[in-house]
């Protein structure tokens, strides 16, 4: 295990400017040709891409960052097309390669990544076969040589017993490890550019953390350029010289890390920086602002600035001049922008974990939520026809409440509990040991199915995914008005009456209730998914994951309406995630879990600064922020969560614990240490030690 006590302070050297550009974007003008006719995805695009530099590209959905990636890789298909411009990668145009040429360059000299791992991997070649292709087919290489090579690049990414992974296909690893394969088999030719398109959206912050760690590593020591393309800000902060912020299909500013960060110029940059929860602000201190409006049609682009429908500063004679310029703000940063120079000095939002004083939740509420020694364990046979076998506790002994008008928040990697503990509160499953208690009734052993009308009214859910809750062949309207009928009782008229209210509720129009599923966007679509939910005006709702895929202005109307429907409801909100930025904002309480235990629980202020349990510490060292200027303290946890067949007999988190007392981690279960104001440590390291660790983020 490796603790870094330094400050990570997130700079980079700075590029040989005088190097000829590995990419260099001239002009590109990008279309697909459709039964509709042309239609102008990206319609101007220009930029230069030196040797081992990075650049981040970043914006909403539909704003054209994938297209600009797969037209560098020349992977358009049969319907996309560069109408203009040149692409050129080491002074050469890609548009006159031969099929052949193409062939011979990809993987080899330009690799790409993408978002999910297995659309790279076969799923019945062993990992070991499909990385030695790379050097066979490239280099020529003996299946011997081929063989050495794989298993170096698997070491190079830090992948445990490498021979072992070599024999291994890729659903016997987990999606970290998944990512890592493929990150090995595009670096194994070492080439010059690299292209990686969302490649840790979905992954656990401490394994996105790993990721970004091992590919600014890798970039260093193979002098590789970088295009990371990514809708989180604090990523391409960690990882990127530079950053080029794309609208509607086009480069509205493009600068250095730490100069866009610290003085935005164009409004739309403001506005995404904008959205982002921070981690020294709250619920009580400040609403976030998403950006009003959505990024047009591509057949309906205004005339003049793109942004001009979504701008506050826009100026209708001024902005809707056609072409727009492109104001150089310095040597290396540009702005399309007419008024760059006019926007008033941006507001920095506070960073620093203790940057404000954090609004109290109230405390004399009424208890909604009581969880008390709660297990929930699984047998698992190991013969065919059952027989002896072994228990997972996916939940082990849990104690946890919440008042009304509360938000418990639980955080962990995958694989420790959250998931399992949501299904025992809605009944899927039953509780092994324990008590759930919703408003003085007990539910544990209460299936969904045997629960009476009023307690699944009480509790109702939030997936990450809305397309799992809502049926492409209903509309709208039905499905919000069947969950109304069979929940409340109500008949058809007062039903549709209902539903009305609802959509008006999370701020749809009434007459989204003629649409159907596929004619919303994904926020439209978690909002109907959130009006659903309140159907049975429930004390309870349980959100898991409900805003990690989404972008950034999305993510933050979605919080606002949730902070609002519980400021008016008085609703309870369990609200599961792996993001702590989320979390810090909208929590009142935060339970940290870890191998199905509670390592610290505690209110929002006092689990966000020292003490800390070493779990939550390291967590909140992978977090990544989005501001240059922030000193993160990194934390690595090496080696994967241990497997529930082979459980630790002590503490659950010793095999990974950078701060490991000794052998009585190993042995003994730690002890729960309670502070004065309730917050609960689970640890053998003694409470006054754990109070003199410095903060993990300092502004």
């Amino acid at each position: 295990m490796e603790y870094a006590a330094a400050t990570q302070t997130n700079t980079r050297p700075a590029t040989d400017a005088q190097k000829a550009p590995v990419l260099e974007l001239r002009n590109v003008a990008i279309s697909y040709f459709v039964r509709a006719g042309e239609m102008k995805v990206v319609p101007n695009i220009s930029f230069k891409l030196g040797q081992g530099e990075a650049l981040g590209l970043v914006g909403e959905s539909g704003c054209g960052k994938s297209t600009v990636a797969f037209a560098v890789m020349q992977y358009l298909g049969t319907v996309g097309r560069i109408t203009n411009g040149q692409v050129l990668f080491e002074g050469k145009d890609l548009a006159k390669f031969s099929p052949a040429e193409l062939r011979a360059i990809r993987g080899r000299r330009i690799s790409m990544v993408y978002q999910d791992p297995m659309s790279s991997l076969n799923p019945v070649i062993q990992i070991g076969k499909q990385l030695m292709e790379v050097p066979i087919i490239h280099f020529g290489q003996s299946e011997t040589e081929a063989h050495a090579r794989a298993l170096q690049m698997l070491r190079e990414v830090n992948l445990p017993d490498p021979e072992t992974m070599m024999t291994r296909y890729p659903h016997q690893l987990s999606g970290g490890q998944q990512q890592r394969v493929v990150i090995a088999m595009a670096l194994m030719a070492e080439p010059s550019l690299l292209v990686m398109d969302e490649p840790t959206t979905g992954l656990d912050v401490t394994v996105e953390a790993a990721v970004l760690d091992l590919v600014a590593r890798l970039r260093e020591k193979h002098n590789t350029a970088i295009i990371f393309i990514s809708h989180n800000l604090g990523t391409v902060v960690r990882i990127c010289d530079r950053i080029g912020v794309m609208y509607a299909g086009e480069l509205v500013e493009e600068g250095p890390i730490t100069e866009v960060f610290r003085n935005p110029r164009h409004p739309y940059t403001r506005g995404l920086l904008s959205c982002i929860p921070t981690l020294g602000a709250d619920k009580n201190s400040r609403p976030l602002t998403a950006i009003p409006g959505q990024v047009p049609s591509i057949l309906n682009r205004p005339k003049g600035c793109v942004f001009q429908p979504r701008c506050k500063f826009a100026q209708a004679d001024r902005c809707s001049q056609d072409p727009l310029p492109t104001l150089e703000m310095s040597e290396r940063h540009r702005v399309k922008c007419v008024r760059a120079n006019e926007l008033p000095e941006h507001e920095k939002l506070p960073q620093g974990l203790e940057a404000i004083a954090l609004g109290k939740a109230p405390v004399d509420a009424e208890v909604v939520l009581q969880i008390a020694h709660l297990r929930k364990t699984y047998h698992q046979s190991t013969g065919m026809f059952g027989g002896a076998g072994y228990d997972v506790h996916a939940v082990d002994n849990i104690d946890l409440s919440a008042n009304r008008g509360q938000t418990l928040a639980i955080v962990g990697e995958s694989g420790c509990g959250k998931s399992t503990l949501a299904k025992v509160l809605t009944g899927i499953e039953l509780g092994t040991e324990g008590m759930v208690t919703l408003s003085g009734k007990e539910i544990s052993q209460i299936p969904v199915e045997d629960r009476e009308a009023r307690i699944k009214s009480a509790i109702q859910m939030v997936f990450q995914n809305p397309d799992s809750t809502l049926n492409p062949s209903h509309s709208i309207g039905y499905v919000m008005e069947r969950a109304i009928r069979r929940l409340r009782g109500l008949g058809s008229r007062e039903a549709e009456q209902e539903a009305g209210n609802l959509l008006r509720t999370v701020n749809l129009p009434v007459e989204f209730a003629q649409r159907m599923p596929r004619q919303l966007s994904g926020g439209q679509k978690q909002r109907v998914a959130i009006a659903r939910a309140l159907a049975g005006e429930p004390d309870l709702i349980l959100a898991d994951e409900p805003v990690s895929a989404l972008d950034v202005s999305v993510q933050a109307a979605i919080i606002n309406l949730l902070v609002d429907i519980q400021a008016k409801r008085g609703a309870t909100l369990v609200f599961i995630s792996h993001d702590l930025s989320v979390v810090r904002y909208l929590a009142d309480y935060v339970a940290v879990m870890y191998l199905g235990q509670v390592m610290e629980y505690g209110n929002t202020e006092d689990v966000f600064a020292p003490p800390y349990h070493p779990y939550t510490e390291a967590l909140l060292s992978a977090v990544p922020i989005a501001d240059p200027d922030v000193h993160q303290r990194r934390i690595i946890l090496e080696g994967a969560m241990p497997s529930p067949q082979n459980r630790p007999q002590g503490c659950p988190f010793a095999t990974r614990c950078p701060r490991k007392v000794g052998a009585i981690c190993d042995t003994t279960p730690p002890p729960v240490q309670t502070t004065a104001g309730g917050h609960r440590i689970a640890c053998h390291i003694p409470m006054d030690d754990l109070k003199k660790v410095d903060e993990v983020v300092v502004a």
